[in-house]
């Protein structure tokens, strides 16, 4: 199949999807359309060890054309960063700006060493033969919380302004953090040589202090572009040309793609939106923005659903996952917990902070992306799998109930 004709069934199964959420089943869109996705593979695979082969090898063929790494990293996560950027009152995040970036560097880092390492022993005690550096990969990979799975649970949460930017600031920069300690194991388990601290300190330098520099001035100077015409039309396209050609200049220079269009977007959704933009032009880049935020929502929604169809599972594998869905959980109370509760001898915090913050960090398609982009071998079919059990899991269980938390921990601070 073309490109376009994969793109075309995607945006069609995710329509289809999308208004069968809505008609019937009525969860928030991206939750619903990925439920739909998983119970639709599920019945394909299960028709097909029936003898009934109807649709799966179709399907299968059309993921096995997906680069889902390339497809998310270097596709649509530019777009969905901005998007979830643009929003963001950048004043309320500088106020955060301690706890965001301690979540997004610190929080990270911990929960790299406590997964990894926690991993490395319960797959020991299950017969599950990973090396520990894959281990601590596996961990940095499932660290990060996904932007994406937070922002859209975050519009229908009806969480404080300060929680929110506490929760979208965090997981807007965190991938970034988590990317670089990616790379760096990454390059300790295919080369079998140990990494410097001077050498980990310099590509951390590289990428995100080198993206968020870069991001800033690509800002900048799409802002004085947009200081300098009133016609919505330009704007937005100013505003695309931001995103893509950003993205793909940050990755060609090495520096964190992903920082880069977080920066622009806060400079952008801030800076530009009150001295660069009329009224006209903001309603259309809001509408624009928040309509291509939800397409490319659907569409990625659908892929996580959909790629349970291309997944091998074991009874060790499924066991595993469940087992480290609870470990990851812990891991991340742990690295919100303990610097919030040093930060409550000199800030006030809402009393439920950690609970929200523990419950609200999602994985996402960040955490799958990067998994598959691990080198073929059995150690990364194993890593995918359990992957891919604990980012359902966090969607599923924790998107659906973290409203409940939410208005629970509202009314027992009121």
């Amino acid at each position: 199949m073309s490109i376009f004709d994969t793109a075309s069934l995607l945006l069609s199964i995710a329509a289809v999807f999308a208004y069968l959420n809505y008609k019937f089943i009525k969860l928030p869109t991206t939750i619903g359309i990925m439920l739909i996705a998983l119970v639709f593979s599920l019945i394909l695979v299960v028709l097909s060890h029936f003898g009934i082969g109807f649709g799966e090898q179709y399907a299968e063929q059309i993921l096995n054309n997906i680069d889902f790494n390339e497809t998310l990293m270097h596709g649509m996560l530019s777009f969905l960063l901005f998007a979830g950027a643009l929003h963001i009152n950048l004043e309320a995040l500088l106020e955060k700006k301690w706890i965001v970036g301690i979540l997004a560097t610190i929080g990270v880092v911990t929960t790299t060493f406590i997964v990894g390492f926690t991993s490395y022993y319960i797959f020991g005690w299950l017969g599950i033969d990973i090396p520990l550096i894959y281990c601590l990969l596996f961990g940095s990979l499932i660290a990060p919380t996904d932007p994406v799975a937070v922002m859209g649970i975050l519009k229908t949460a009806g969480a404080t302004k300060s929680l929110e930017t506490k929760i979208a600031g965090e997981s807007l920069f965190n991938d970034g953090v988590a990317v670089v300690v990616f790379l760096v194991l990454l390059g300790i388990a295919t080369s079998g040589q140990d990494a410097n601290a001077s050498e980990i300190a310099l590509l951390f330098a590289e990428e995100a202090l080198g993206g968020a520099v870069f991001g800033f001035a690509i800002g900048w100077i799409t802002y004085r572009m947009l200081k300098s015409v009133d016609n919505y039309q330009v704007e937005v396209l100013l505003s695309l040309a931001l995103v893509a050609g950003g993205y793909a200049l940050a990755s060609q220079i090495h520096v964190s793609g992903p920082i880069a269009i977080v920066v622009a977007g806060l400079f952008i959704g801030n800076h530009g939106r009150h001295m660069a933009m009329s009224e006209t032009t903001r309603e259309h880049l809001d509408t624009f923005w928040e309509l291509l935020d939800e397409i490319l929502n659907a569409v990625l929604f659908v892929l996580i659903g959909l790629e349970v169809i291309v997944l091998s599972f074991s009874g060790n594998h499924i066991i595993a996952g469940l087992i480290l869905a609870l470990v990851v959980l812990l891991a991340r109370f742990i690295s919100v917990g303990i610097p919030i509760n040093l930060m409550r001898l000199r800030k006030d915090f809402h009393p439920h902070v950690v609970k929200i913050l523990t419950w609200g960090g999602l994985r996402g398609g960040i955490s799958v992306a990067l998994a598959l982009s691990l080198p073929p071998s059995q150690e990364r079919d194993i890593i995918v799998t359990i992957t891919y059990i604990i980012v359902v899991l966090s969607i599923v269980i924790q998107g659906l109930t973290i409203k409940k938390l939410v208005e629970f921990a509202s009314r027992k601070a009121a």
